[in-house]
């Protein structure tokens, strides 16, 4: 499940940085502010669906086009990134990538790989390393099921967020499936379920943005650690979510505790 959709699904998460480390982590770098979350393009043709994605949308992208695949297995590349030792998950999904680690002051664990994968492995491999890392790939089964990544993590926007260009962010990862009705109701599903009721019958293509707007940060009264007094404290604030539909535009507004 993507770490937004976890977020509008339970909007009263308990003790977040404890038990839900996998949501927490996309908004541990955020101060008070007003902030650009990630942004995806849905776009529907007669035949296929096109989903573009900024950083933080590529797990689920990839996670959607893999569903669509037979059981057969895929040539993927790509790799995985983290700032935490991958070792013991690598070795738990028996994959047999080879993990350099960084000397920089900040470590820093890396493991690149081009091997044919089956579906299930490669849907497992997301979901442990959305928990803790970033998961770069890319593959082309055919040009109505593929996924291409791009190999380097972009920097955090340090624009006002009514200043981002949507097209420019979601550059980052694309995926393409059959457009039919399953595939559209998953992709509906997994990526604006709090917008699916209210899209019209007819149209080519949705535009979503998030902005996090944080007013307020709780510091653990029990870590004298600074980096990890960063890590653990709880962001309290809104998530602001407006679905471009065509050239009609629903917002909508969730208080959250992350």
């Amino acid at each position: 499940m993507h770490f937004l959709k976890e977020v509008i699904e339970n909007l009263d998460l308990e003790k977040p940085a404890e038990n839900n480390m996998e949501v927490h982590r996309h908004f541990n770098r955020y101060s008070r502010g007003s902030f650009s979350g990630p942004a995806l393009i849905i776009k529907k043709y007669s035949t296929k669906i096109t989903l573009k994605g900024s950083l933080e949308y590529e797990d689920i992208i990839q996670e959607i086009v893999i569903r669509t695949l037979n059981d057969e297995e895929v040539e993927v590349k790509g790799k995985v990134i983290s700032i935490h030792d991958i070792n013991s998950t690598i070795n738990q999904l028996n994959l047999n990538w080879n993990i350099k680690e960084s000397t920089g002051k900040v470590k820093k664990y890396k493991a690149e790989f081009n091997e044919k994968l089956k579906k299930n492995k490669l849907l497992k491999a997301i979901e442990e390393f959305r928990k803790d890392s970033f998961l770069i790939l890319s593959f082309n089964k055919n040009k109505y099921c593929k996924v291409s990544t791009k190999t380097s993590l972009p920097r955090p926007s340090k624009k006002n967020p009514i200043d981002d260009d949507i097209d420019k962010k979601v550059s980052f990862c694309s995926g393409y499936i059959i457009n039919n009705k399953d595939n559209l109701d998953m992709v509906l599903d997994e990526l604006i379920p709090d917008f699916k009721d209210e899209l019209p019958k007819e149209w080519d293509q949705l535009s979503l943005t998030n902005v996090y707007k944080i007013n307020e940060i709780q510091i653990p009264k029990n870590i004298n650690d600074s980096k990890m007094l960063r890590i653990m404290a709880i962001r309290k604030g809104k998530l602001i979510r407006n679905l471009q539909i065509d050239d009609e535009v629903i917002e909508k507004q969730y208080s959250i505790m992350v």
